[in-house]
C-alpha cells in the first residue's frame, strides 16, 4: 500500500518533495533577484533564499479576503498547506493521469498531520517579512526581477490576467515567470469544481491546463516549459480549510460514497494507511516576458 514520498534531507533542514520538484523546476541561479508574489506567507522565499543572491517576498492577499477571515464561520485559508503529498505520475496527455481509484474499506479517525517545512535551509537567507501589496499593481519598477514566482495564488489575489501582467511586467528580458497552481484536464468534467465551491463558495474554478497556458501567452509571456503531475493528499488537511463543518461533512461522506461504488465526484478518492485520500492534478508554468 502506498505511503507519503519521504521528505529529502537538505542542509539546514527539511524540504517536503513536491517543493523541492518545484525548486528543481525553477532553476534558480547563484545571481538570481527573485520576486514571490503569494497570499500569504508561502514557502518559496526561505525555499529559493539559500540558491539565490535575493529574494523579495510579497503578502498580495486581497483586503476583501482578510475581512472575511474575521467574520465567523469561515477559516482562515491564506497558505495553501498540503500535508504530505504522494506524487503519483506524470499526466498523460492534455486529459490523462493515473487513475488512482481503489478501495482498502472506511478509514480510520484521521491522524495528525505533518505541515511542509518552509525553511529548508537559512544559511544564505533569513526569514523575510513579507511586503504588503497588490498583486495587480506591484510597487516595484519594470524589468526589476530575473525570477518571479507565484504559487497556488494565481486566481486569489485579484483578476489573474492582471496579476499575470504584472509579474511579466517586473520580469527582465530572458528572466522567467514560474506560476504554480491547480489545474484540470481539458476534457474534464465540471464535478470536481462542485466539491471545491462546496468547500470555499468563493473558488474561482479550476483552470484547464489550455486556459492556464493562453491566459500567460495573451497578456505577453512565452512559455518556455511546462511540468503537469498527479499528486495524491490526505482529505483532512484540505477540509481545514471549509466554510464550515457541515459542508466538509458532506464533501467527506460524498467521497466515502464513491469509494462504496457511488457517484464519482472528480477527485478520485481512496483509502491509503487507513485514511481517506483525494486527486489533484499540479501545474508549473515557465514564461518570459515577450
Amino acid at each position: 500500500m502506498p505511503h507519503p514520498a519521504p521528505a529529502v534531507q537538505e542542509t539546514g533542514g527539511t524540504i517536503a518533495p513536491h517543493l523541492r520538484r518545484l525548486l528543481e523546476f525553477v532553476e534558480p541561479q547563484a545571481g538570481d533577484v527573485c520576486l514571490d508574489v503569494a497570499r500569504g506567507r508561502g514557502p518559496m522565499p526561505a525555499a529559493l533564499g539559500p540558491h539565490v543572491r535575493h529574494v523579495t517576498a510579497v503578502d498580495a492577499t486581497p483586503v476583501a479576503a482578510a475581512s472575511a477571515r474575521a467574520r465567523p464561520g469561515r477559516m482562515e485559508t491564506v497558505e495553501f498547506g498540503t500535508g504530505p503529498v504522494r506524487i503519483t505520475g506524470e499526466a498523460r496527455g492534455p486529459d490523462g493521469s493515473p487513475d488512482g481509484r481503489g478501495g482498502g474499506g472506511r478509514p480510520r479517525p484521521p491522524a495528525a498531520m505533518t505541515r511542509e517545512d518552509p525553511r529548508p535551509g537559512a544559511a544564505r537567507s533569513a526569514p523575510r517579512i513579507p511586503v504588503k501589496a497588490d498583486a495587480t499593481a506591484l510597487p516595484y519598477r519594470d524589468a526589476m526581477f530575473s525570477l518571479v514566482t507565484a504559487r497556488f495564488s494565481l486566481y486569489n489575489l485579484g483578476d489573474p490576467g492582471d496579476v499575470l501582467r504584472e509579474l511579466l511586467r517586473v520580469c527582465r528580458p530572458g528572466g522567467r515567470v514560474v506560476v504554480a497552481d491547480l489545474v484540470r484536464g481539458n476534457l474534464a468534467g465540471p464535478e470536481r469544481d462542485r466539491i471545491e465551491r462546496l468547500r470555499d463558495p468563493d473558488h474561482p474554478g479550476t483552470p484547464s491546463i489550455a486556459r492556464l497556458t493562453e491566459m500567460i501567452t495573451s497578456v505577453g509571456g512565452s512559455i518556455r516549459r511546462l511540468d503537469v503531475f498527479t499528486v495524491e493528499r490526505p482529505v483532512e488537511p484540505w477540509l481545514a480549510g471549509a466554510r464550515d463543518g457541515a459542508a466538509a461533512d458532506r464533501i467527506r461522506a460524498a467521497m466515502l460514497d464513491e469509494v462504496d461504488g457511488g457517484p464519482r465526484t472528480g477527485a478520485k478518492p481512496r483509502v491509503i494507511g487507513g485514511e481517506l485520500w483525494f486527486t489533484q492534478s499540479w501545474a508549473h508554468v515557465a514564461a518570459e516576458p515577450i
